[in-house]
């Protein structure tokens, strides 16, 4: 039998429900703005009748209702297109951050400028040029020293540019971990509470949207995947390794490598191994650091180190107007003073490596030349050795074109005395040093009896770097060599100070027959002028011109790369982000339909307890008098 306050009780939970509908409604509108947040919708139901099937049934004309109840209170969002975002996130983060920083290595360039180091350089051949004209000045040779300081300081800059922006990358590699590790903390904290609050049978929306926010933007900083499928267990991994798993987290964590320069490198905190991300800014961050900048800073290195050992290979077979000749014009610094270049890399007190930069034969070629000979050359490269065919009808000159395009750590050229020389270049693995020839052979007489380099062919005759005196391998006092230079010559080649005291010092002529210079001779300054345009050994660039245009138009490219990329990827993402905000997103109109809706459900239910209140009080007070 049902009660005489059965009325009452089913307009309280009227007036329950469409106060909680209001208030679901006030919380929307309230977090219209927040990031991430979904909107809720309170799901109502009728409640239970009086009388469910049973023995104990009343007979009564059918089931009579108890009103409404909240089943729960939901977020309106939807999960693929949830997924779609966090996965693209990642794609918006990694070009974000290129856009970023190869702005500003755009900006170091400095192209076209009267300070720039290409113009520099210009006016340095320039004042060569004029010294040719006029050996016999005194004023020519201080041009031509002002205008090499003025060069140098202009490298020195670029250089100083181009770590400043590796070290803010470096920079930002820690923080970007740091934060990592803190948004992984604070996703299983979340995950915790989710959890208790669910065993309880609430659904704790906050926290969910508060965990899909942190997880995108974790997506933006490394590639992930997120797995839901285990509402007691929420999983995060990367690379098929576990990032957060349920209240567990592994972290990041950054330690130097001396390497890299004394860059740091992420790690896995707990185990130490490598960790590598395929996209994410943070995989962005370490790719322009340990790649483009890296590279970059290579090139100038290159440029500087082809540069003052062509301009010194001149200078020091000249004369002055003191007669002095053997006077480098720039001062290099080997990294070793070993004059083998015997190195001890391994740190154990005994020699095991040879740092050797370059070597030249010691027989006199022709570039036009048919060698006549068949063979295999192996050069040291990036990862083990690049094999090159050579055959009879072949040219020296083609022989040493194929060297330079192989895309081996090894170049080749013919030096003014038409002898061959084989330099190294920057490594590409900062495991290997740069500037360093790490492996040379001949299967045949080429670079043996022909060039007069190596004393014999085959893996036996072999030059490599993994062992002390590698230089006896080389064919006797002929050969010239010449051991690595320190780290990064962009940073500190100077200007010979001897010749900055001396002006006169400054070589401009040759010698003949073991004679100084005459007073007129313009012939070395000439030589060094013509370099400008002479083909060099800068990679696979011919001359210092070109090797200008290839690096302003390489980062321009990858700038232009980046930019529209990240275009792209914010199109796309808007997109996005307005399909979930259609969905997901609070629509005050709506909002404000919805709370008319509940208000009037509310005064509806207020009225029809009143009514009831009336009838009760008939019943109780007035009935029986």
């Amino acid at each position: 039998m049902q009660s005489a306050f059965t009325g009452i009780e089913l307009g309280k939970r009227s007036l329950m429900a469409h106060t909680q509908g209001m208030y679901t409604v006030g919380h929307n509108m309230s977090n219209a703005s927040t990031d991430g947040y979904s909107r809720q919708r309170v799901e109502m139901q009728p409640f239970d009748p009086i009388y469910l099937p049973g023995l104990n049934r009343a007979e009564t004309a059918g089931q009579l209702g108890q009103g409404v109840s909240v089943t729960t209170i939901r977020r309106i969002r939807d999960v693929i297109l949830e997924e779609r975002i966090v996965a693209q996130a990642n794609g918006q983060g990694y070009w974000e951050m290129r856009d970023k920083y190869l702005l500003m290595v755009e900006q170091v360039y400095n192209e076209p400028t009267d300070s720039s180091v290409r113009t520099l350089m210009d006016r340095f051949w320039e004042s060569w040029q004029e010294l040719s004209l006029f050996p016999s000045q005194f004023s020519a040779r201080q041009a031509v020293l002002q205008r090499g300081q003025a060069l140098i300081d202009g490298i020195h800059t670029r250089y100083e540019a181009l770590k400043q922006v590796r070290d803010m990358l470096e920079t930002d590699i820690k923080v970007t971990v740091g934060r990592v590790n803190t948004i992984l903390d604070d996703i299983a904290g979340l995950n915790e509470q989710i959890v208790k609050i669910q065993a309880v049978g609430d659904n704790p929306n906050d926290l969910l949207d508060r965990r899909d926010l942190l997880v995108k933007e974790l997506s933006g900083i490394i590639d992930i995947t997120a797995d839901n499928r285990d509402p007691d267990e929420f999983l995060i991994h990367t690379g098929g390794l576990h990032l957060v798993q349920g209240m567990q987290v592994h972290h990041l964590a950054t330690e130097m490598d001396p390497l890299n320069d004394g860059y740091s490198s992420v790690v896995w905190q707990k185990s130490g191994e490598a960790a590598w991300f395929r996209g994410g800014s943070l995989a962005s961050l370490v790719e322009l650091r340990d790649g483009d900048v890296r590279g970059e800073i290579q090139k100038l290195d290159m440029m500087t180190v082809n540069f003052i050992d062509l301009v010194n290979e001149i200078h020091e077979n000249a004369y002055g107007l003191t007669g002095t000749t053997n006077l480098p014009f720039f001062v290099e610094h080997p990294f070793i003073n070993n004059l083998a270049g015997n190195y001890d890399r391994n740190g154990d007190g005994i020699y095991d490596s040879s740092y050797i930069f370059r070597m030249t034969g010691k027989n006199t070629l022709d570039s036009e030349e048919q060698i006549g000979l068949r063979g295999t050359i192996h050069l040291s490269a990036q990862s083990g050795t690049i094999r090159l065919d050579y055959f009879p009808t072949d040219t020296v000159g083609d022989v040493i074109k194929r060297i330079n395009n192989a895309g081996a750590e090894v170049v080749a050229r013919l030096n003014n005395d038409n002898m061959l020389t084989l330099k190294g270049t920057p490594a590409a693995d900062p495991a290997n040093p740069d500037f360093v020839i790490r492996y040379i052979e001949d299967t045949g007489s080429f670079l043996t009896g022909y060039a007069g380099l190596l004393l014999e062919n085959g893996p036996a005759g072999a030059y490599t770097w993994e062992r002390a005196d590698a230089v006896l391998s080389l064919q006797g006092n002929g050969v010239q060599y010449a051991v690595a230079p320190l780290a990064h010559p962009s940073g500190w080649i100077e200007v010979n100070p001897t010749l900055m005291r001396d002006p006169g010092s400054v070589a401009a002529g040759f010698g003949e027959n073991g004679r100084p210079a005459q007073a007129g001779d313009g012939r070395a300054a000439l030589a060094i002028a013509q370099l400008r345009n002479t083909p060099v050994m800068v990679g696979r660039i011919s001359s210092f011109d070109e090797y200008f245009a290839e690096v302003v138009a390489d980062i321009g490219l990858k700038g232009e790369v980046a930019e529209r990329s990240l275009q792209t990827e914010d199109l796309i993402m808007k997109e996005l982000e307005d399909m979930r905000a259609s969905i997901s997103g609070v629509n005050i109109d709506e909002e404000l339909s919805l709370m008319i809706k509940f208000q009037h459900g509310y005064s509806a239910a207020s009225r029809f307890i009143s009514e009831v209140d009336k009838m009760l009080d008939t019943i109780i007070n007035r009935m029986g008098v």
